[in-house]
């Protein structure tokens, strides 16, 4: 039996400094014809000296706090979903519990890539099986641009940096206006293709020693051709195997947040389910792939921008690295 869960407050934060097509128009053989065609991004933000995963996960958490109309001393998880630490030791939960001015609660970081707000989020869910009093800190960032090759033509353009947060709690029936029902979340992996979206540079398989040149494998390494084949099945078969599940039709879904990966992967994802593209949110044309961000900063955004209504059904789907992918339903 499951307990009831409930998404009682949202916020998200993106560094001021803008990366725009035109800039890097100056810095690699690119323009903005090429990377919008095939990417839909425009822009992306870039963090500056000083921002990390932990300061930008720190706003985001303060502003889903403000959201929930709850203080971080009521806090008794932190979950940090991440392939960009600030450190290896200390994790980044723990450094943002210390932002947060909480000791003594658990804290840790989860690896998923691209899908770690979805598999933070379904540990959250878990957590509160074992523990319904239990108020968990869901927050997803990555700074991609530290591990971007800036010559790459092919890699650097996609990606931006951002962090997003949801405050987790069971559902008492006693919530304020506003929250979302988690109804339900799908998780899925394959590493059998984990070749072909890679940082590799640094861990156990691939050290470095002091004074050594950095290598290749330390930046965003990616097969695109078939990451996109497999994002489109992977998203698509996910989101169906959802409504399925839970008795849906794609015409009961009033709101479909994609990962914000490629304008032509929403495109063709929406295609397979036959949503509307006017039930679809996207944002990547103002932040890029924002990795574990993606889906969290655009659940906070469209719920604050009124795109996503009182009532409404939303369905949520990510693709990343490993490979993961999942999909979780909400009702608003």
């Amino acid at each position: 039996m499951t307990t009831p869960c409930i998404i009682r407050g949202l916020g998200h934060c993106v560094p001021e400094t803008r990366l725009t097509n035109a800039d890097l128009e100056r810095m690699v053989d690119t323009n903005d014809e090429w990377i919008t065609s095939r990417t839909g991004v425009k822009e992306r933000r870039i963090a500056a000296l000083g921002e990390t995963t932990v300061s930008l996960s720190h706003q985001a958490a303060l502003r889903a706090l403000e959201n929930a109309g709850m203080q971080a001393e009521e806090l008794t998880h932190i979950l940090v979903a991440t392939f960009t630490p600030d450190a290896y030791i200390p994790s980044s939960a723990c450094m943002l519990a210390d932002c947060l001015g909480i000791i003594g609660r658990t804290a840790m970081d989860i690896s998923a890539a691209c899908s770690g707000f979805l598999f933070a989020l379904e540990a959250a869910r878990a957590i509160i099986c074992l523990h319904p009093e239990a108020k968990v800190l869901v927050a997803a960032t990555d700074v991609v641009s530290s591990r971007l090759d800036y010559t790459d033509r092919s890699i650097c353009i996609l990606f931006g940096d951002g962090g997003g947060a949801a405050i987790v709690t069971a559902d008492t029936g006693l919530a304020p206006a506003g929250c979302a029902q988690v109804l339900d979340v799908l998780l899925a992996t394959d590493g059998s293709a984990h070749g072909l979206l890679t940082v590799k540079g640094g861990g156990s398989g691939a050290p470095y020693k002091p004074g050594e040149t950095v290598r290749r494998d330390f930046f965003v390494e990616m097969n695109g051709r078939e990451v996109f084949k497999y994002a489109v099945r992977a998203m698509s078969s996910i989101c169906k195997k959802m409504l399925e599940k839970n008795s849906l039709d794609k015409d009961q879904v009033d709101v479909f947040i994609p990962h914000q990966a490629n304008l032509r992967i929403i495109d063709a994802v929406g295609t397979r389910l036959e949503m509307p593209t006017e039930k679809i949110f996207t944002n990547l044309q103002k932040y890029g792939n924002t990795s574990a961000a993606s889906v969290i900063i655009a659940l906070s955004e469209a719920r604050e921008e009124g795109f996503i209504k009182d009532g409404n059904l939303v369905l949520l789907s990510t693709f990343g690295g490993g490979f993961t992918w999942g999909s979780a339903l909400l009702r608003f």
